[in-house]
């Protein structure tokens, strides 16, 4: 698997040197809902290992979005086969699809919309093929329900207490969200979605660990590390967390799925960049304590500007 480095293939998502909660989607040119990195092995093994260790925490879905489900299976399918052939091969026979995975050497067999005939729901299925995790929202009375999703690796939400709720309900946590408008702007710009036309964009925070699964379940165990950086163990401890979600209208279920491909990088490795350590140094230090707070930087965001002071000199 030919790879680029891991600091030219990670997903910076700074343009200026003052953050502001944005709708910062821009057009995705290419239509790839997902992207497989050097980690893939890696990822996949873990995602399975929490899927099998905690199902509810991973999965969840409403009885009413197994036709959105299959409509995920179809697009992601298509899009490994499009990027990666020489890893996705699918045959079509009749009603049967056989899907071949040779990265993972597996095969499975099965009929295109019928459940009873794979080992777990298609969104589950398929999400087990992919880094990605996979939210599914489905259009209903003006409004986007999140209607099923396979969650391993969240930014401190839980899947299982947002299941059934609407956009603005899920968002509501989000300090300024709705003061501001932007709750009701990106609701109507998620509902305008046009299918063949996706959008993405990055969303950041910062971690104490090196953790994938931050679920709000397990905030006990990834939590307490905040308490724990100091200026001198902040290149190796800290990382920034950046997720690169990408939006697909899913046109026969009119539903919405969203891709979220998380990428982590130790301090000491984005400060290997000037530009980048300069730049996310005066981001935090300008940062509102709004943002501070709902991020979750307030017990280390010091000792991470001290570490960068240390290391632009």
């Amino acid at each position: 698997m030919h790879q680029k480095s891991e600091l030219e293939n990670f997903p910076y998502p700074f343009q200026e040197d003052v953050y502001r909660y944005s709708n910062n989607s821009i057009p995705l040119e290419q239509p790839n809902s997902i992207e497989i990195t050097s980690r893939y092995l890696d990822e996949i093994e873990l995602k399975r290992e929490l899927i099998t260790q905690y199902p509810k925490r991973c999965y969840q879905s409403l009885p009413h979005s197994l036709k959105g489900q299959w409509e995920i299976v179809e697009l992601v399918i298509d899009h490994l086969l499009n990027l990666y052939p020489n890893w996705f091969h699918l045959e079509k026979n009749k009603g049967n699809w056989t899907f071949q995975n040779k990265l993972l050497q597996e095969k499975h067999t099965f009929r295109f919309g019928d459940e009873t005939s794979i080992p777990c729901e298609p969104l589950d299925f398929i999400g087990r093929h992919v880094q990605e995790d996979l939210i599914y929202m489905k259009k209903r009375d003006g409004d986007l329900f999140l209607d099923a999703g396979q969650l391993c690796f969240p930014a401190n939400w839980s899947l299982a207490f947002d299941l059934g709720m609407s956009f603005k309900e899920i968002h509501k946590p989000i300090p300024g969200f709705k003061e501001e408008g932007l709750d009701s702007r990106i609701l109507q710009f998620l509902l305008n979605l046009e299918a063949g036309m996706p959008w993405w964009r990055k969303n950041w925070s910062l971690m104490a660990g090196g953790r994938l699964d931050t679920s709000l379940e397990t905030f006990d165990i990834w939590g307490k590390d905040r308490r724990t950086v100091t200026k001198e163990n902040a290149g190796q401890l800290v990382h920034l967390r950046v997720e690169v979600q990408k939006l697909f209208r899913l046109p026969r279920t009119d539903g919405v799925l969203f891709t979220i491909h998380t990428h982590l990088l130790s301090l000491e490795k984005l400060a290997s960049n000037l530009a980048w350590a300069k730049q996310f140094y005066h981001i935090l230090e300008e940062l509102p304590p709004h943002i501070v707070d709902y991020k979750g930087l307030s017990l280390f965001k010091e000792q991470v500007i001290k570490y960068l002071e240390d290391r632009m000199e």
